[in-house]
């Protein structure tokens, strides 16, 4: 996920994308502490994708939106 496409969409669907991040990342951990786990990698992705989320909703609140 790149930072434009993000900036692109509404606080609703980033606080939505906000929270399919976050149950992607829990049962991404449960499938690595379960051994199950294909591409340890993926775990990295989603937190910066989640970063990357957040900051833009912060932004957002900054600029009064």
């Amino acid at each position: 996920m790149k930072a434009n496409e993000v900036r692109k969409m509404s606080s609703a669907e980033l606080e939505s994308k906000l929270a399919d991040l976050k149950k992607d990342l829990f049962n991404l951990r449960l499938q690595h502490a379960t051994n199950q786990l294909d591409n340890p990698i993926r775990i990295a992705e989603v937190k910066k994708d989640i970063a990357r989320v957040k900051t833009i909703i912060r932004e957002q609140q900054l600029a009064g939106r």
